[in-house]
């Protein structure tokens, strides 16, 4: 079936055009768009709600904001990125699909991420399923004994929590210790089985952050900042995020 042609409607000001200007690379123009398709070609949106990254560009360029604003692709993209490291002009599609995101109402915005970063933003554990740290804290030792009893070979294999001074501290997406805790063990087994020095933090140990997703910015960096903290506080040089 071949794809619907872009309609184009009368001459009207697009508050997106500029913003097509400013990603492209130093000194490029929208001229330089080969339409290629390359960024099309690897995307795992292409073809939902009949959209693909270069016609989401194209449109864009040509000042369709109303259409775009109107459609729900952008809160498809994944920002995966694949579409940059293929352009060979560099254009940077998901940045331009995050100002479409920021640019909704954010009562508008899907209501699963919007209410994952609202969640998130609730307390200082950053969990967007609302697990407090007393709740991480106990899922995860009631998981590292059944596990040091079933296994006598990591019968010694530690867990710990705010161990100030460790090598690393790891963040965990709050859905394992929540539904699936057992998915938290291999890891612990590879760090144990390895000898890193590392511990979780009891603030700020949810690895997810669906207020970038949102296109919130303020939101974002708030929770980051606060992962961040979790860290300093401990005093620990590196930060592994499993996202």
């Amino acid at each position: 079936m071949a794809e619907e042609a872009i309609k184009l409607g009368g001459k009207k000001k697009s508050m997106f055009i500029d913003k097509v200007k400013e990603i492209l690379p130093e000194g490029g123009n929208l001229n330089l768009c080969l339409t290629c398709g390359a960024c099309s070609s690897g995307c795992p949106a292409t073809g939902l709600e009949g959209m693909d990254p270069r016609k989401f560009l194209r449109m864009a360029a040509l000042g369709m904001d109303e259409e775009i604003l109107s459609s729900k692709w952008a809160w498809m993209c994944t920002m995966c990125q694949r579409c940059i490291y293929v352009c060979p002009m560099k254009i940077d599609i998901p940045q331009l699909v995050w100002n479409t995101r920021a640019s909704w109402p954010r009562e508008d915005r899907p209501k699963g991420i919007l209410g994952s970063c609202d969640m998130a933003l609730r307390s200082d554990t950053c969990s967007a399923m609302g697990a407090s740290a007393d709740d991480f804290q106990f899922v995860v030792n009631d998981v590292l004994e059944e596990y040091r009893e079933a296994q006598p070979e990591f019968a010694d294999m530690e867990a710990p929590i705010d161990k100030a001074g460790a090598q690393f501290v790891l963040n965990q997406n709050s859905r394992e210790p929540v539904t699936e805790p057992d998915e938290m063990v291999p890891l612990w087994k590879i760090l144990h089985l390895v000898g890193a020095d590392w511990t979780y933090a009891s603030a700020g140990w949810a690895a997810e952050n669906y207020c970038m997703f949102l296109g919130d910015n303020e939101s974002w960096k708030h929770i980051v900042e606060a992962k961040a903290k979790a860290v300093d506080d401990l005093k620990v040089p590196i930060w592994l995020n499993t996202e």
